[in-house]
């Protein structure tokens, strides 16, 4: 990532301050990796900025900075965020600072941001640029609280202008009972911010460059001007049960969303990640989770508890209950479980059944294919309907590499069977319960492996009569 002078590409750019410790996390892990559904939480402001399409986007990184600037690279790609590094705290102004010096030169409407408000939405955000870009002034966001503890007072004049900031440290008792507070995210011209940061001072209780100091400085200058957002919309997270609350928000927003077109049995009770996608008719059941590319077709049902991750769910294809998949493909009309366990690399074909117990791994069944009891598959090619008998299982790992099984079209796999890769089993080859096969099947032919069966007349009686004679000895 670049971190010299860099070139304008429109007349937005983004600064988003990401330097804290985060010390409330009481983690080993620095605050701005911990995931909100799945998405680490620097990304959030990230995303909205691209949203906007502003360009430049800055941020200003200081606690495990090498990892926060990896975790960006690798969801926004290199070179979309330039970093800049505040290796002491100083505070917000200080921070912004910092991250205009990337733009010397530029010339545009700044918009900061910060890395633990993940919930700002592009609408409130665009309304924030357009209101400074319309008078050339200072524009911030504002709230009303019930309960402001915490937060700095929006201080106004008698015409009911915003004049500047005070932080709760430093305000006075009748200051306190101002219910509207500052949310901390501001779009200005740079320009404004250049001069604005310049001449900050750390005259305060806590001895830091206060940004909020810029907003009666811009008073008596360029003006000032608020948009109003609800108290959920500003929220940001300093510990972990604030980090759940507002994985839930989210949450409920998603689901919200696809729920115009498809139904949730607990909206509540499930889990979804933005980059899911669910068409018509869809069910999701309770405590169901859907992570990552996840696709859910038109009529699938995902039944309770199932969790599936980066799969592909054809259209009126089920997942009964507690199935777990992973990086696979489910195809139309499939019935998987419950309590199936699809590994990376699994594909099912149209109309095929995965049930009870089964688990797959890099495995492509055929269009019709069962599998339905108590079986692992793995490095497995599987044809067209083939019936997989309960407790199979491919012997895919000899220690040092794994090897594949294939089944052929129409072939019948009897209970109980072990396939030792590599081996092939023939078209509408048949292979008896219990068989242990080492060699190929040539199509058609039945394989058995069994030893063949004993029969003693008169044992059960043999053994009782022994036993009483025992038992009459010890009286």
């Amino acid at each position: 990532m670049s971190r010299g002078q860099m070139k304008a590409k429109n007349d937005l750019a983004c600064l988003i301050l990401a330097a804290g410790k985060g010390t409330r996390m009481y983690s080993a892990r620095a605050k701005m990796l911990h995931p909100i559904l799945g998405v680490p939480l620097v990304s959030y402001p990230v995303e909205r900025a691209l949203e906007l399409r502003a360009s430049p986007i800055v941020a200003v990184l200081g606690h495990q900075r090498a990892e926060v600037e990896e975790a960006l690279v690798a969801r926004h790609g290199q070179g979309t965020v330039t970093v800049v590094e505040q290796t002491e705290q100083k505070g917000t102004g200080h921070a912004v600072r910092l991250g205009l010096a990337p733009l010397r030169g530029w010339e545009g409407t700044v918009l900061i941001l910060y890395g633990d408000v993940p919930l700002l939405s592009r609408e409130t955000l665009t309304a924030l640029v357009k209101k400074s870009r319309k008078g050339g002034s200072l524009a911030i966001l504002t709230a009303e609280l019930s309960d402001p503890h915490g937060y700095g007072r929006v201080i106004r004049d008698g015409q009911g202008r915003a004049v500047g900031v005070v932080e709760e440290k430093d305000a006075s008792d009748e200051q306190r009972r101002i219910r509207e507070v500052n949310a901390g995210i501001y779009a200005a011209p740079a320009a404004f911010l250049r001069q604005a940061t310049g001449r900050l001072s750390p005259r305060n209780a806590q001895g830091e460059l206060y940004l909020t100091d810029i907003i009666a400085k811009a008073a008596t200058g360029i003006g000032v001007a608020s948009v109003s957002v609800s108290a959920e919309e500003m929220a940001g997270i300093n510990d972990r049960q604030q980090l759940i609350a507002v994985e839930k928000i989210l949450c409920r927003r998603i689901v919200g969303g696809w729920m115009k077109h498809a139904t949730f049995r607990d909206p509540e009770a499930v889990l979804v990640e933005a980059s899911v996608t669910i068409d018509a008719d869809a069910e999701i059941g309770r405590n169901v989770v859907l992570r990552g590319r996840t696709k859910i077709g038109v009529g699938a049902r995902i039944d309770d508890g199932c969790i599936v991750n980066d799969t592909e769910v054809g259209a009126g294809a089920v997942l009964l209950p507690y199935t777990v998949t992973s990086q696979s493909i489910v195809g139309p009309g499939a019935k998987v479980g419950p309590f199936a366990h699809l590994r990376p690399g699994t594909e099912l074909g149209p109309d095929v059944h995965v049930g009870n117990y089964v688990e797959t791994k890099k495995t492509r069944l055929g269009r019709g294919s069962k599998a339905n009891h108590l079986t692992y598959l793995g490095d497995t090619i599987v044809g067209e309907g083939v019936n997989v008998g309960a407790g199979t299982i491919t012997c895919n790992y000899n220690g040092y590499e794994k090897r594949q099984t294939i089944i052929e079209d129409g072939a019948f796999i009897g209970s109980d069977t072990q396939l030792v890769a590599p081996v092939r089993v023939g078209k509408r080859a048949v292979v008896a319960a219990g068989a242990t096969i080492t060699e190929d099947i040539r199509d058609g032919a039945l394989a058995i492996t069994r030893v063949p069966l004993k029969q003693v007349d008169g044992y059960a009686d043999k053994v009782a009569q022994r036993y009483a004679e025992k038992a009459a000895a010890k009286r």
